[in-house]
């Protein structure tokens, strides 16, 4: 379970697991999930998307998206759990066994590149790299234009706060705005991240 934080209504950062979270929601959105997969008789990866919604009468959820396939959400899972979303895919939809899914450390904050000052972002991994050499970093090899989801970097760590600013001064390098916001700060924790 995860949480997604919305920009102009693209996923731009996505924390693991969703932080503040209480059992009983968390509870319900598995039930759902787990109901609209059996419903829809899914096999491989299905992420389902869900609003909470306050109302009157508390907290609702309420689905927002499907996707049955690997979901941008889900691509910290590629370094940060046992068994990636798209290993999970390929296993379930080839009736193999399942692996195991637990994440390799208590925090996981991945944030997609959306665009870039940059003609081709590569041009900042030497200076990103050295300034944040435990970052992973995933580019699409699209080209560039604003807003468009060009990649994206991980960064893994026992506390949140600093593994995303650590992921956020990362990107920064990527958009072409040097160590950006919050870098001194990630740069000078980098090791806890």
């Amino acid at each position: 379970m995860v949480e997604t934080i919305q920009e102009d209504g693209v996923c731009a950062e996505v924390l693991a697991p969703a932080p503040g979270l209480d059992e009983v929601a968390a509870r319900h959105a598995r039930d759902m999930a787990v109901r609209i997969a059996e419903g829809l008789d899914v096999t491989g990866v299905l992420a389902v998307e869900l609003f909470c919604v306050e109302g009157p009468d508390g907290v609702r959820l309420s689905v927002n998206e499907l996707a049955m396939r690997p979901h941008n959400s889900g691509h910290w899972t590629i370094e940060g759990s046992v068994t990636s979303q798209f290993e999970q895919h390929l296993r379930a939809v080839l009736d193999l066994p399942l692996g195991e899914t637990a994440a390799r450390q208590p925090w996981a904050v991945m944030v997609n590149l959306l665009g870039s000052e940059l003609a081709d972002p590569h041009l900042a991994y030497p200076r990103m790299m050295a300034e944040f050499p435990d970052v992973k970093v995933h580019l699409y090899g699209k080209d560039v234009r604003p807003r468009r989801k060009l990649g994206h970097v991980t960064v893994f760590g026992e506390n949140l706060e600093v593994a995303r600013a650590t992921a956020h001064a990362a990107v920064a390098y990527l958009r072409g705005d040097g160590a950006g916001s919050g870098g001194a700060a990630a740069g000078e924790d980098k090791e806890e991240a």
